[in-house]
């Protein structure tokens, strides 16, 4: 049996799920979400906890199963606390703005470039180098998350560019200098 698939979900006071065959609707303080799940696996309810089954044995339900679970708790929590991706700019002169919802990030190129963000995402501009993607859909922050960090990228020399709060960069030497000289 699948370990986390056989894990029962509690929801918490406050959060309305509602299941329709394979559709499920999950609303909370934050927000609602909805998702289809694949018509294999049973999502069922039991007073305050989920429980996710699967019908066989085969290795694409075993595989499902764990998979269901996992998106639907994903709702559940996103619905109640929400989803927060940190972002951090190094580099001389980059920085992050906010117009209104959009953001606006300078980042070395001659021009800025200016990102829109989808409904139910919003950014956080803590300090010109520090920002955050915040929503209740997991999968659509951090999908927002790696389009602001794929604007630049940082490189293995100097570091320089988006990454991932507390994301480690491995470091490259640079060139090595030329010994002796030209005679």
């Amino acid at each position: 049996m699948s370990r986390i698939g056989r894990l029962p979900i509690t929801v918490p006071s406050g959060v309305d799920v509602t299941i329709d065959g394979r559709h499920v609707t999950v609303k909370g303080p934050k927000g609602s979400l909805s998702r289809s799940l694949h018509p294999d696996i049973t999502v069922s309810r039991e007073d305050a906890t989920l429980v996710v089954t699967r019908p066989t044995e085969q290795k694409t339900h075993k595989q499902l199963h764990g998979l269901t679970r996992t998106l639907v708790n994903n709702m559940v929590v996103g619905v109640t606390d929400g989803y927060r991706k940190g972002l951090e700019i190094t580099g001389v002169g980059y920085r992050a703005a906010l117009n209104g919802r959009k953001l606006t990030l300078n980042l070395g190129y001659s021009h800025q470039i200016e990102i829109d963000p989808p409904e139910g995402i919003t950014f956080e501009v803590e300090n010109p180098t520090r920002l955050a993607v915040v929503g209740i859909d997991k999968e659509l922050v951090g999908q927002i998350a790696a389009k602001v960090r794929s604007t630049r990228k940082p490189e293995p020399y100097k570091g320089k560019g988006v990454r991932y709060a507390g994301e480690y960069i491995r470091r490259k030497a640079g060139k090595a200098g030329k010994i002796g000289g030209k005679k």
